[in-house]
């Protein structure tokens, strides 16, 4: 795949792309956008396109260069400005079918339209205002949702909410910004303006508001990309059966035999709210089979790089002391107990302190709830956002905050020890600067390459 580079933006150009996924389907969307949108539409449609008011939808064929029929569409019109590019869009729908859109798509490019690259819609929708950075990429956030809570904190987004943060930061410093530049310009007027103390108190609030939404990125990355959970362990407690219970199917190979499982093994699936990748590492012991002893240093990587550590005992045995050894490897911070085969438990279970020990069969299914219910609380600890919360899913945006806060920490620091204020309106700009970056205001041409190559094409 040919690395994306960014397009100089030519206001009004013309491009068509296919807006649907690949493959079969009742129907397919081809969506031209531009100034000449309409006047393409035209030579390919059976039907007089630029004389249809907006947002009306006609039925007819599209035509190749020959007026042979290529197939029976719908035909949407949408004009300036109300459109998602803010350009004349017209959408063309056909029927469903690799061949047969590939076909409208090539009928409606050789009509004079350009292919779009990838994200090129909503590129246009940036410049021409009609959504900023930050909602621009909440739309490939959308799209890309893996749970219930990812797609709630991309809708925010693109419904403005964090760009309304932003914006409220930087109207709130502007101000001050504002009578730090007039003591730059004017230091011998001796103008009147709030007391010092005054003004270094009102950015220490604005501070610990930016410090505070920047705070919210470690949730936010959580809920955006999901979690690992590594099962970790001796061999033979039941660490594979407990994936397949999990997953409700056979996944991994069950046997009374330690050491079955060599490799990781790896699943995706839906827990609670979140999106969360389930590894099941080989059982750690001391061992001289290559094979195995491959799996075992796979497994002790694995324990390490996990978001969250199950580490799985066997409760039909006494603790024995290769098991306690294994258990000093586990980071406490990050590890939930598992006392599994409770259904083969003849004795009392002894406590081993941890923040959270469960009892489960994985062969009954006993158990497997509240395991669910400690794994929830393990991750979130204050519980998770609630759709009042402005959440921050986005590292870029984690940056510039962090970024901002160091400058503003800058100026409030200077005003506090008298530095010169050429220095400190200095450090106010650059604070400035930072959160523009967020909503796209003086944005790197880079950056936007950046951004834009990762969404598809078609959108």
């Amino acid at each position: 795949m040919k690395e994306f580079v960014h397009r100089a933006y030519q206001p009004g150009e013309t491009v068509a792309a296919i807006a649907t996924p690949p493959g079969e389907g009742g129907i397919a969307v081809v969506r031209i956008s531009g100034h000449d949108a309409l006047a393409v539409a035209e030579r390919v449609f059976s039907g007089p396109v630029r004389s249809y008011k907006s947002h009306t939808a006609h039925l007819g064929k599209v035509l190749d260069t020959s007026r042979r029929v290529v197939d029976e569409a719908l035909l949407l019109v949408m004009l300036a400005p109300r459109t998602y590019t803010g350009e004349d869009t017209v959408e063309i729908q056909c029927h469903g079918g690799s061949l047969i859109t590939r076909k409208v798509l090539d009928t409606v490019l050789q009509a004079g339209a350009r292919a779009a690259e990838p994200g090129e819609f909503t590129f246009k929708a940036f410049m021409n205002g009609k959504l900023d950075l930050a909602q621009a990429e909440a739309v490939q956030a959308l799209i890309g949702a893996k749970n219930e809570l990812a797609l709630q904190v991309a809708e925010q987004q693109l419904q403005g909410r964090l760009s309304a943060t932003v914006s409220h930061f930087q109207q709130d410093l502007v101000d001050i910004a504002a009578i730090l530049e007039a003591w730059v310009d004017f230091p011998e007027e001796d103008l009147a303006f709030a007391p010092m103390e005054e003004v270094i108190d009102q950015l220490k609030v604005i501070l610990k508001k930016i410090e505070k939404l920047s705070s919210t990125f470690h949730e936010g990355k959580v809920i955006s990309t999901g979690i690992s959970l590594c099962l970790a362990g001796p061999p033979n407690v039941g660490k594979s059966s407990l994936m397949n219970a999990l997953l409700g199917k056979e996944r991994a190979i069950v046997t009374p035999i330690p050491g079955t499982t060599r490799d990781l093994l790896e699943e995706e699936l839906r827990l609670g709210q979140l999106h969360v990748r389930l590894m099941d590492t080989a059982g750690i012991r001391e061992t001289d089979e290559i094979v195995e002893k491959e799996g075992v240093r796979r497994s002790q990587a694995a324990l390490k790089d996990a978001d969250l550590v199950l580490f799985v005992l066997d409760a039909s045995q006494r603790l024995c002391p290769s098991a306690e050894q294994l258990l000093q490897l586990a980071p406490r911070e990050k590890t939930l107990l598992i006392w599994n085969k409770s259904d083969l438990c003849t004795h009392e279970i002894t406590s081993l302190e941890f923040t959270e020990e469960v009892v489960v069969s994985a062969k009954t299914g006993e158990g497997l709830e509240q395991l669910k219910q400690a794994i929830d609380r393990f991750i979130w600890k204050k519980g998770p956002p609630s759709k009042e919360e402005i959440t921050l899913t986005n590292v870029r945006h984690q940056r510039a905050l962090e970024t901002a806060s160091l400058h503003l920490s800058d100026v409030i620091e200077g005003l506090k020890t008298g530095i010169s204020p050429e220095f400190v309106a200095s450090d106010m700009q650059a604070t400035l600067k930072e959160l523009g970056m967020i909503i796209g205001m003086n944005i790197q041409e880079d950056i936007l390459t950046a951004i834009f190559s990762k969404f598809c094409i078609g959108k």
